[in-house]
């Protein structure tokens, strides 16, 4: 954790220079890009300076507390309690804004819900949780972006992708990513048996412009007329685009828009941040040695949650946690689910870093 925050701190004086070099002030969207970056670390970066203040103010009373003068040491024995119980106060806050690791402090992030084993029923579920997410980040106060959808007849979604921006929306959400069952009687089954459907969630930090570079040679685009259930959701313009990455084979398609540059600038996004999560997820195998939470890798073939209808109940399967109230849940409350998964974080976080002396 001492490397991870020494390397944001790093970074953040490094985008302090940059905000005051000529040559960025002169570039517009590089300045915008670069004040972004710095404002996301300026609270972590702000806090771990203290703290690393406070260790030397510590080290420097336990000098005074070692030295011949009697007033000094008076003077050092009443200090340090102090200091060490602000010293800990400072470390909870940055085990808390360090879970998730490098990308915890992002303020975007980009989910994807796709509906899995389970036919028309799996993708009303994913409508569910489309549902269940957009009210919980309206309850935070943060932004929602419909990037791309795929409806079906009945009104549920194959798949749906949205971005989110607001302080914390990834590291709150980013324990979501994972295969998601759902049991309960379908409105189709006239006997009143229970199906199991499954949809899976993926959160995927969204990176700045700098940070994936992606050229036009990189990519081809084609264009399209979208397409949905009928009616005025067809469109007869070639609005929409896909993208292939040439190099990733990776495909994003975007026809939500009826501006074909919106539909183009919304698939970039989501492309970069596809990107990036794969560079990501190389990093994290290239590591696969060292620590990794018990709460999973974010991998989407993980069953992690199960929404029980008949009872009422969710049960987060990697932390044992089970609540019965799957319709306050349901309905955008996921507060008490998102802080079982943080305090469970927290604690291993604790347990893995010891002392903070």
């Amino acid at each position: 954790m001492r490397k991870l925050l020494d390397e944001k701190l790093a970074r953040f004086e490094e985008l302090e220079r940059l905000m005051d070099d000529q040559e960025v002030l002169a570039d517009s969207s590089r300045f915008a890009a670069v004040a972004r970056e710095h404002g996301s670390l300026t609270k972590l970066c702000g806090k771990y300076r203290r703290f690393k203040q406070l260790n030397a103010e510590i080290e420097e009373a336990k000098e005074m507390l070692e030295g011949a003068d009697a007033e000094m040491r008076e003077l050092a024995e009443m200090e340090l309690p102090g200091l060490r119980e602000e010293r800990e106060t400072y470390w909870n806050e940055l085990l808390d804004l360090t879970i998730g690791g490098a990308d915890a402090n992002r303020t975007h992030c980009i989910l994807e819900i796709h509906a899995g084993t389970g036919g028309d029923e799996a993708a009303l579920f994913a409508r569910d949780l489309y549902e269940m997410y957009k009210r919980y980040c309206e309850s935070r106060g943060w932004k929602i972006e419909l990037m791309s959808m795929s409806p079906t007849e009945i009104g549920g979604f194959k798949e749906i992708v949205f971005g989110v921006d607001g302080e914390g929306c990834y590291r709150e959400l980013q324990f979501e990513s994972g295969g998601h069952r759902v049991q309960r009687v379908p409105e189709t089954e006239t006997k009143g048996r229970i199906h199991t459907s499954a949809a899976t969630v993926a959160v995927m930090a969204e990176p700045e412009d700098v940070e994936v570079d992606l050229k036009p040679d990189d990519y081809r685009v084609d264009r399209f007329c979208a397409s949905g259930p009928g009616g005025q959701h067809v469109n007869k313009t070639a609005s929409a685009i896909r993208l292939t990455h040439l190099e990733t084979g990776l495909v994003v398609s975007c026809q939500d828009e009826k501006s074909q540059h919106k539909n183009l600038a919304k698939a970039l996004r989501v492309l970069k941040t596809r990107l990036y999560e794969q560079k990501r997820a190389e990093e994290q195998a290239r590591r696969s040695q060292e620590r990794m939470s018990k709460l999973g890798s974010g991998d989407r073939s993980e069953r992690i949650r199960t929404y029980n209808f008949p009872e009422n109940r969710v049960t987060d399967h990697r932390i044992g946690l089970t609540l019965y109230k799957l319709d306050v849940i349901l309905g955008g409350d996921l507060s008490s689910v998102i802080e079982g998964l943080l305090d469970y974080e927290r604690q291993d976080l604790r347990n893995s870093f010891g002392t903070i002396e």
